[in-house]
């Protein structure tokens, strides 16, 4: 029955949509989509898959048409800020940061003017895409800024003479830069983000919920870590757990015909870089392998 099924919302088309499809069937979902489609079935698991604008995520969620969802962290907070100051409130958490969607949400001033901060900025007019987040923002830090909604080419707002400045999306800056714009401060740091409802689910749902969630925090875990093995005197095992990034216990396993060098396995949960490894080996280890992992349950 469909109501036993739990609903999945992620982006239909655009630089999420890939990475969500992928995580989801890195935590072993199976789904059926035939083309131009907007609903992928879940072959193994009670779990569907809803292909939507990502601005209709969190009220999908909110009004409990779907359980879960995927979406920029940008996108969420300002619809959850709008739902805090409304009646019903919000009825999503923030359940599960994932390593993709990298961007950050900053102002930008015109390179030909005078504004190189918000506080530059008084009795002026900014341009975004995200009022809720700007306004909380500037009220916080006591600024009495107008804040005007623009929607798609916030870039253009200051050469089109509808504001002085603007608060918009920068992955790489490389848009401010072909208008001419300087970069000025951060208002959030965002990520593809898991959306989860906080309204009362079944038993069964709840636990397929949990599942995935474990799951899905495995994928995150394995993508970040590594299987490092080496051999290396006892003496140095001190020295290598402070060397490697973010390491649990490692193992140390004896070598045969030898009592001062030992085998160390250990697994690294930050990225392990060139100069870890010469770090490594100017302490004594050799045979230094990194392995990438596949699956990792905490």
């Amino acid at each position: 029955m469909s109501e036993t099924r739990i609903k999945i919302a992620i982006q239909k088309s655009g630089r999420l949509t890939e990475h969500s499809t992928t995580l989801l069937q890195k935590c072993g979902l199976i789904f059926s989509q035939a083309k131009n489609q907007l609903i992928g079935y879940g072959e193994n698991m009670p779990i569907d898959l809803m292909f939507v604008r990502d601005d209709d995520i969190p009220d999908l969620i909110q009004e409990n048409l779907c359980s879960l969802g995927i979406v920029g962290k940008n996108v969420a907070l300002e619809k959850k800020i709008a739902m805090d100051n409304s009646k019903q409130g919000c009825l999503f958490s923030f359940e599960e940061n994932l390593n993709f969607g990298q961007c950050r949400l900053t102002f930008a001033y015109p390179e030909s003017s005078s504004y190189r901060s918000i506080y530059d900025l008084e009795g002026k007019t900014i341009a975004t895409s995200y009022p809720n987040i700007v306004k909380k923002f500037l009220k916080e830090k006591g600024l009495n800024v107008y804040v005007t909604q623009f929607s798609g080419a916030v870039e253009l707002a200051p050469s089109l003479g509808k504001a002085e400045a603007i608060c918009d999306l920068v992955s790489t800056g490389n848009t401010l830069k072909v208008h001419n714009l300087i970069q000025g401060e951060v208002v959030l740091d965002s990520v593809a983000t898991v959306l989860r409802s906080t309204q009362v689910l079944s038993d069964s749902k709840e636990a397929w919920i949990k599942k995935l969630i474990e799951r899905i925090n495995g994928v995150i875990q394995v993508s970040e870590s590594k299987y490092i093995m080496m051999h290396a005197p006892k003496d140095s095992l001190q020295k290598i757990t402070e060397l490697l990034p973010g390491t649990e216990a490692p193992t140390v396993l004896p070598l045969e015909g030898t009592n001062t060098t030992v085998a160390v396995h250990v697994v690294c949960k930050e990225t392990v870089f060139w100069e870890t490894l010469e770090g490594l080996k100017k302490i004594g280890a050799s045979s230094i392998l990194v392995v990438p992992l596949e699956k990792m349950l905490m």
